[in-house]
């Protein structure tokens, strides 16, 4: 495989945009190229790293755990019934918009045939209603029409009451502006602004922003709005999304590292980094517990919002007090529970292979993995029985664990009757409490990649970027700009990035919406 950069590719929406990288050198043109630590090693280090190796820097990444993804991590496990499977945080939604992190899996995988779309993503309230995006047109604005008008949430008079004044800065989003706009709104009140109907509201609106593991009472409402505009009003790329066809490591981990040990990226896991700290003359100097001091000409730190807190703690030389502030007041969301059930009979044929689920004492979601993942389906195959996991966000801090894993099956056994009587071959439950949290008036308080020492660069989905991406997709193009950042000092010209319109996409329609926010 060629080690140029692949060119950018993007989906079916004609008016995807290109952020050019500035331009340079195809690749570092002197025979010492600056060294680069990268620290953590999921989709943003990763990224960092591709772009960086691809153009003849020498890097080394460090990831604290023993295995690459972060998040989007998986190991193995032995079950009890002596097989071995690949437990992981949960299942992730790999959407069509998410056009960098796509071009990061291409590096290895150019037809992305280890991603396989899920034919549908059906939401399911308790009170029986649900909405599904199976025929949803996927063009705006035919996208968010289609679905008010298929979705049994939304009524006449619902659209009736609609608040269209309140509602019109969803024609025109654009970053940063929105988020100087709406940032001090919570969702919950920008939903309740413009009267949006409530049982559309817990089906749909619920749903995605407790993706973000937060309470939409919590969430900024311009990172709600911001989700609007990606999926429905500023994307032609739609709803539906797709799924690795085996487990993270396997399918799309394994590969990437591979890729880069033959670009020479030292890749060390099972390495936290201590401290790092800025030497007068420009480089910065990264320590291990077990290699000691090494030096670089530049660091990125690729880091959750509590390793990057700790990591600026203890590096005490690093930023400013303003700076070093910011990165302080950084918090995480509320605890969520990954719960993977090994059962002994199938879950029904007609059952979806992944359904978001609101108003289940807590339960997000259920995936039956054995409809898409290859070891699942083996190991289904084999036994005669299913895989099936469950997701709870933003749960209490002082819960009982133990009764909410416990509640969580039951909800599945109301959920999907059937699997009532069946036996437990085997149960993995992880609890984490890392993601980051984009509380309301939080944004001008987010760091960015760029901070006051030009060798130390920031990426990760908890990393401000003025393009309209969000979740993973943030992860993947902040990992590319940091990397762009540093190149550009070196005259090496970086990763061309693709996004999402900048903009609402109907011009009078984003008229119509200025003339009403002034």
């Amino acid at each position: 495989m060629s080690r140029t950069t692949p060119p950018a590719r993007r989906g079916r929406d004609r008016r995807a945009e290109t952020v050019p990288a500035a331009p340079g050198h195809a690749r570092f043109p002197g025979a010492e190229p600056p060294r680069v630590a990268v620290v953590g090693g999921g989709i943003a280090g990763l990224a960092a790293a591709t772009a960086l190796a691809e153009r003849g820097i020498a890097v080394t990444l460090h990831e604290r755990e023993p295995v690459l993804g972060g998040r989007v991590a998986g190991w193995p496990v032995r079950l009890a019934d002596g097989s071995t499977a690949t437990m992981s945080r949960g299942f992730h939604a790999f959407f069509r918009q998410y056009y960098n992190l796509r071009g990061l899996l291409r590096r290895t995988d150019p037809g992305l045939t280890r991603l396989a779309a899920l034919p549908d993503y059906p939401l399911r309230h308790r009170s029986g209603l649900t909405d599904s995006f199976a025929r949803v047109p996927r063009t705006p604005p035919l996208s968010a029409a289609g679905f008010a008008f298929l979705s049994p949430t939304f009524g006449l008079r619902d659209l009736a009451a609609l608040d269209a004044r309140a509602a019109l800065p969803l024609l025109d989003v654009r970053v940063p502006e929105v988020f100087e706009r709406y940032d001090d709104t919570s969702a919950h009140d920008f939903l309740e602004r413009i009267n949006f109907p409530r049982a559309a509201r817990h089906l749909a609106f619920e749903v995605f922003s407790r993706s973000f593991f937060t309470d939409p009472r919590h969430l900024s409402a311009a990172e709600l709005l911001l989700m609007f505009h990606i999926y429905f009003l500023g994307s032609s790329e739609g709803l539906l999304f797709d799924v690795p066809t085996e487990p993270y490591p396997q399918g799309l981990w394994q590969p990437l590292a591979d890729y880069l040990g033959a670009l020479g990226v030292d890749l060390r896991t099972a390495s936290p980094v201590d401290r790092v700290r800025p030497l007068a003359h420009g480089d910065v100097e990264v320590v291990t517990p077990g290699r000691g001091t090494e030096r670089h000409q530049a660091v990125v730190l690729a880091l959750d919002a509590g390793g990057l807190r700790r990591l600026v703690a203890a590096s005490e030389h690093l930023g400013g007090p303003r700076w070093r502030a910011d990165i302080a007041a950084l918090r995480t969301a509320p605890p969520f529970l990954v719960s993977r059930l090994w059962l002994d009979r199938p879950v029904a044929a007609h059952r979806p292979g992944f359904l978001g689920t609101s108003g289940y004492d807590g339960l997000d979601n259920v995936s039956v993995l054995d409809r898409w993942e290859g070891e699942a389906a083996r190991w289904a195959a084999r036994t005669g029985g299913s895989v099936v996991e469950l997701h709870a966000y933003a749960v209490d801090g002082d819960a009982d664990r133990a009764g909410v894993q416990e509640r969580m099956t039951a909800r599945l056994h109301e959920v999907y009757p059937e699997t009532r009587g069946a036996r437990l071959v085997d149960v993995r439950h992880e609890w984490r409490g890392d993601c980051p949290v984009f509380p309301v008036g939080g944004w001008s308080r987010r760091p960015g990649v760029i901070t006051p020492h030009p060798a130390v660069v920031l990426a990760g989905d908890l990393v401000r970027t003025d393009l309209p991406v969000a979740l993973m997709e943030r992860a993947a193009t902040t990992g590319f700009q940091a990397a762009n950042v540093l190149l550009a000092r070196w005259g090496v010209a970086g990763q061309t990035l693709w996004s999402v319109p900048r903009a609402g996409r109907c011009r009078p329609l984003r008229a119509v919406a200025r003339r009403a926010a002034r």
